[in-house]
């Protein structure tokens, strides 16, 4: 009897849980759907609560140090306690908001190199350790977005990588204690002076936030250094705009202005 209780909060033949999404695909300020199955064991078990939340990867500099974590941004509890018993069923539906400022890891189709999403699902058991189910998830980018990608790749620009930093952006609002940042590198009119084009995108339900960082080449006398540049974009009127020739214009501006041509 000992031995089947020390099993038991161990959590040896306690319940299962499996969550289903109706469909993995989302967009900023989006939702994902599903069900939460979950399956009673060999015995009955006091369930505190069940609950999901989206985990990224982050990337973390502690001073000359930098590593990565796994770190979830947002979190929705499904349920209060319940007594599960042994083999009983217990399905949990769930409407899950995404937060308007998660990072984008799907861009036309592909998957943006460096990049992590997933829904994690946690039941929380009395006296017993957590069950927990890891679901990935793909977010795509918002029609705004979409622009301002296709502008930078008309104008030249390729994939590099993304990741998503721990810290903070000045100057714009920001919801959650990390941001996107999306590499690319130059096209021939810009190599000789540029390494590489950043971009961020920080989204309210107002108004997109873009944020665009240049990396300077450092010459043989001289050290590279960064140019930063941000302005905010409209929904209501994004397809009214040129957004190649608006950051084309930028672009050239910015660097005259840095001294990077």
């Amino acid at each position: 009897m000992v031995f089947k209780k020390m099993l038991q909060a161990l959590g040896v033949g306690g319940p299962s849980v499996d969550t289903v999404l109706t469909n993995p695909n989302c967009r900023p300020g989006g939702f994902l759907e599903g069900q939460v199955h979950i399956v009673g064991g060999d015995h009955a078990v006091d369930v505190e609560y069940v609950a999901v939340g989206l985990m990224t990867r982050v990337e973390v500099e502690s001073g000359d140090n930098e590593y990565q974590t796994n770190q979830e941004f947002h979190r929705q509890r499904l349920t209060g306690s319940f007594r599960l018993e042994a083999g009983a069923r217990h399905d949990v539906p769930f409407r899950f908001e995404v937060p308007w400022q998660t990072p984008i890891t799907e861009v036309y189709g592909q998957h943006l190199h460096g990049m992590t999403m997933g829904l994690a699902t946690e039941l929380e058991v009395a006296r017993a350790v957590d069950k927990s189910d890891l679901d990935a998830v793909q977010v795509h980018p918002l029609p705004a977005q979409e622009r301002i990608l296709e502008a930078l790749l008309r104008l030249g620009f390729r994939f590099h990588k993304a990741d998503v930093e721990r810290g903070r952006v000045y100057g714009v609002e920001q919801e959650l204690p990390f941001y996107q940042e999306i590499e690319f590198y130059p096209p021939a009119q810009f190599a000789h002076g540029i390494n590489q084009l950043e971009l961020t995108f920080l989204p309210t339900p107002r108004k997109l936030q873009v944020v665009l960082e240049l990396d300077k080449r450092g010459g043989l006398f001289t050290e590279g250094h960064d140019a930063f540049g941000s302005f905010d974009v409209d929904y209501a009127t994004v397809d009214q705009v040129d957004w190649t020739a608006q950051l084309n214009n930028w672009l050239q501006q910015s660097a005259r202005r840095r001294g990077i041509f």
